[in-house]
């Protein structure tokens, strides 16, 4: 279990993310919209709680790693926006992997690898039953936010 042997101050880290997540999780299957008061609050409280970890614990690295780790998703998320528009992913799901891949960056890079993985081949993996059933067109639209969180909870899980 992901909290086993962890600080308190890791434990409530991880708590305070899916706390945010998991509603995130269902509002973004009914609406297709992910709230800026969660995004932000998962993303601020996360790295807030993982940065009293590391000064708790003695050990920045693991910060640095969350934080490095979470920007490069955002930015990528955020990137494909800019680029295709409508076709790429949308800014809340780029604010919200700032907060999901920190998290797994805090245990290491395996685990967002492991992450990635688990959230981008569910998605695949979906889109493509969806478009076998004939459930969505080529032109569809799928949320991201739900494979994101299940993809992150995955990878803690495993991790």
């Amino acid at each position: 279990m992901v909290v086993a042997g962890r600080s308190p101050v890791e434990s409530i880290a991880f708590g305070w993310w899916a706390a945010c997540a998991v509603p995130l999780l269902f509002v973004d299957l009914a609406v297709h919209r992910l709230p800026d008061r969660l995004t932000y609050a998962a993303a601020g409280g996360t790295l807030a709680l993982l940065g009293l970890a590391a000064l708790l614990v003695g050990d920045p690295t693991a910060w640095w790693r969350a934080v490095l780790a979470g920007l490069g998703a955002a930015l990528f998320l955020a990137g494909t926006t800019l680029l295709l528009g409508r076709r790429g992913f949308g800014l809340g799901d780029a604010k919200l992997a700032l907060s999901a891949v920190a998290v797994l960056g805090w245990l290491g890079w395996p685990a967002v690898v492991l992450g990635t993985l688990l959230t981008f081949g569910a998605s695949a993996l979906c889109g493509l039953a969806l478009l076998a059933t004939r459930r969505i067109g080529w032109g569809g639209h799928l949320p991201f936010g739900p494979f994101l969180v299940l993809g992150t909870l995955g990878a803690l899980a495993l991790s």
